[in-house]
């Protein structure tokens, strides 16, 4: 018996990463089906084969009403049902200061990073809304220890970050009794974090040297690792659990002072 045996779920964001792992776990504790969406068609066909028969890629923009939509009715129409939807898909802000963007910049990135990051989530819970009434099924979204503190990202990520803990609380309000709302803040994990492109952000690693030196529990994980969280949220165990945010972070919220603030840099003027 698996956590999450006969399940159908939505998992946005998996065309690699945390996405991936998640998909990987919810077949491996017995998901009847999961559908696995990316902005890139080649990446959604490739993880969908690789998962093999319960799984399915859809190519699909989480920026978009008409995309969100047809990932749904995807779902559905391939297993039947719809139970748990998992808001995965995000772009970084690569830690890019407030000072260090033009004001034509800020209101680009700003523009490109909240359509993802959060309005991503909230047209897709809408869009799925009715099968996760009928099912009685859940929500997770994936914030980010960012959610909470500063300087797990730049300003822009940072105020993405925040507006999901929100959406997940209000969500939870809204929804209950009828479908539970919950939401993941992971720390670090080694893969590629797409930046902001409107302002000239590709595509990076996401750890740098020594991070596993500024965790507390000294190990940097696997996307694996935070997989099972979203299966538990998913499952009857987390049945008493709506509107709450598992920080994850290996340690980094209890981390104490470990340098001054980062401001330095402002006495020599900053960008305009």
């Amino acid at each position: 018996m698996g956590l999450l045996d006969g399940k159908v779920a939505v998992v946005t964001g998996g065309g690699g990463g945390i996405g991936k792992a998640v998909a990987e776990r919810y077949l491996a504790e017995g998901a009847r089906g999961v559908v696995v969406v990316d902005n890139l068609a080649e990446r959604a066909d490739a993880v969908g084969r690789e998962l093999g028969d319960r799984a399915l890629g859809v190519c699909a923009d989480v920026r978009s009403w008409a995309d969100n939509l047809r990932v749904v009715e995807t779902a559905v129409e391939a297993f039947g049902a719809l139970d748990v939807y998992v808001g995965n898909a995000g772009i970084f802000d690569h830690a890019v200061h407030v000072a260090d963007l033009t004001g034509p910049e800020l209101e680009a990135g700003f523009d490109e990073i909240m359509a993802v990051n959060a309005k991503g989530c909230l047209l897709g819970v809408r869009a799925a809304l009715e099968p996760l009434l009928a099912s009685r099924g859940s929500v997770i979204l994936t914030a980010s220890w960012a959610g909470f503190r500063p300087a797990g990202g730049g300003v822009l990520y940072t105020m993405s970050k925040h507006a999901v803990v929100g959406l997940v609380r209000e969500l939870a309000y809204e929804l209950a009794p009828h479908v539970r709302v919950n939401g993941v803040a992971p720390g670090v994990a080694p893969t590629t974090l797409r930046g902001i492109e409107s302002i000239g952000q590709g595509a990076k690693p996401s750890l740098m040297p020594g991070t596993e030196d500024a965790l507390p529990l000294k190990r940097v994980p696997e996307t694996a690792d935070y997989a099972g969280i979203y299966a538990m949220l998913a499952s009857p165990d987390a049945s008493l659990m709506t509107g709450f945010v598992v920080e994850a972070d290996s340690g980094l919220a209890v981390r104490g002072v470990a340098r001054v603030a980062g401001g330095d840099h402002l006495a020599a003027g900053g960008g305009a």
